[in-house]
């Protein structure tokens, strides 16, 4: 077989199973790819000698007859995810150095289901960041190009890193997290399939928080059938993570029929933003006929309160992470400053914070600082809290009145280029993730599919808002939609 790094999960898997394929050959074939693919600079820590470990364990285990999905599939791993022995940075100068002397929640069950870890994987800063070009390893690259335009794209934040390996194949699938959009943004801007579960889904223990009300881990994948292999892999109760939901994860691959008549789907018109591309404003209308054709009733329906969510996701993010970031003193691990004569402790947490957060981390926590401080905490953060409130009752209301999921836009444009949305205007970056935050805010599942591409040439994405813990009917409806839109172009190897 050849291009083996370009199977999905699924053939992967079966041709793994029947013997066709080593776990071996597999991970040969992907690291190869990742070495002639540094000009994308998705893998940021390359660990060849794990990945070979657990392709031969996986191996032996498939022989055995003892072995999940997952085994012996090559993956890549999000710099979100603590991993042992591993550098894990979170894209960060101040986490420079940090080797965790353990495992995540679920980089460990991706491991004990016999996945193989390639890497680690560029992301924006903290996870904060719609364009990872927040990064301290410098920016990810998107293996798509604008027609015969050689400038380099965003593969989109802050799971780009992920996102761009995927789509360029240089592994079969990979691990993101999404605060407000990090999984499904980049995975339209890719042409891939990213699921953001439900709030409480995936445990975020040993994850590096940015909000941590509002993060979640999700796979991101080649396809819906593989995001619910992967899914599954991933989720499960943690004692370890008080958020963490005691449910039983279902066999979310058994409950792809691409069955969804009768299914109820919501088409939101607070969606409709003044100034959307035609092409977005199209492919919205051509998804809904896509569902109705395979038998779903498509229904109008309204979520007022959506446009006060972008406000309020940038109150209540930052305001968790300007929490969540005082741990970086530079006092137990990660970076500290070069201290001067006579400097305290004061001074060298100064020194070390200035030197060791970027630009974007130094705004978001002065602006978390800021809504937190006691003058403003009842204007700013417990109003936000309150909208919160609000944005979760409007998907309440539309699910109990029989929505059984609802129809977006993915992304409010098609991936634009690196550098073209300067710091000038951090407001307009932000507008990137107008789609996704009400998701993360409601606790929500939601996924991104691709469902065509736009006039140069780029992928667009639709998504799709599911009830609460109904990833597998989400996926299902998901699955239904990528059927009918059957996408399936590559971007041109020009890597």
């Amino acid at each position: 077989m050849t291009d083996l790094n370009k199977l999905s999960l699924a053939e992967a898997r079966d041709a793994l199973r029947n013997g066709d394929v080593t776990s071996v050959e597999l991970t040969e074939a992907c690291l190869k790819a990742i070495d002639a693919a540094d000009v994308l600079n998705a893998f940021v820590h390359k660990t060849p000698e794990i990945a070979l470990e657990r392709a031969k364990a996986a191996d032996e285990r498939i022989k055995a007859g003892d072995a999940p999905a997952m085994c012996g599939l090559p993956i890549g791993i999000k710099d979100l995810f603590c991993t042992k022995g591993v550098p894990s940075q979170a894209a960060s100068k101040i986490l420079d150095g940090f080797k965790p002397e353990y495992e995540s929640t679920v980089s460990q069950k991706l491991a004990d289901a016999g996945a193989v870890m390639l890497g680690k994987l560029n992301m924006d800063e903290f996870a904060m960041g719609s364009s990872n070009e927040t990064s301290v390893y410098g920016n990810a690259v998107n293996p798509w190009r604008r027609g015969n335009d050689d400038a380099q794209l965003t593969p989109g934040g802050s799971s780009g890193g992920s996102a761009s390996a995927v789509a360029a194949d240089l592994c079969l699938a990979a691990t993101g997290t999404d605060t407000g959009g990090s999984i499904r943004q980049p995975a339209a801007f890719t042409g891939i399939t990213g699921i953001k579960p439900t709030y409480g889904r995936c445990s975020r223990w040993g994850i590096v928080a940015f909000a941590s009300s509002l993060d979640q881990a999700g796979p991101m994948t080649k396809n819906v059938r593989d995001a619910a292999i992967m899914l599954e892999a991933m989720c499960g109760h943690d004692p370890k993570d008080s958020t963490s939901a005691e449910l039983a994860v279902p066999n979310f691959e058994a409950m792809l029929t691409g069955d969804i008549k009768g299914k109820k789907i919501g088409i939101p018109k607070e969606y409709r933003m003044d100034g959307m591309p035609a092409e977005i404003e199209k492919l919205w209308a051509d998804g809904a006929e896509m569902l109705k054709a395979a038998g779903a009733e498509i229904v109008d329906i309204s979520l007022p309160h959506t446009k006060y969510a972008l406000p309020a996701y940038y109150v209540i993010a930052p305001a968790e992470a300007s929490s969540n970031l005082a741990r970086y003193d530079g006092v137990r691990y990660g970076r500290r400053a070069t201290l001067a004569q006579g400097d305290g402790i004061t001074e060298m947490y100064e020194k070390t914070r200035a030197e060791g957060f970027g630009h974007e981390v130094q705004r978001r926590v002065m602006v978390g600082t800021y809504v937190l401080s006691a003058g403003f905490y009842d204007a700013y953060y417990n109003r936000a809290r309150k909208v919160r409130t609000l944005i979760k009752k409007d998907f309440e209301d539309v699910f109990s009145a029989g929505v059984d999921a609802i129809l977006t836009p993915a992304t409010p444009s098609t991936a634009f280029g690196l550098g073209e949305m300067t710091e000038a205007d951090p407001v307009q970056m932000y507008l990137n993730d107008v789609f996704t935050v009400t998701v993360n805010l409601a606790g929500l599942p939601g996924i991104s599919v691709p469902a065509g591409l736009d006039g140069q040439g780029l992928p667009l994405g639709l998504q799709l808002i599911g009830r609460p813990w109904e990833e597998g009917d989400l996926l299902n409806t998901a699955y239904a939609l990528e059927n009918a839109a059957g996408f399936v172009a590559k971007p041109g190897k020009w890597w």
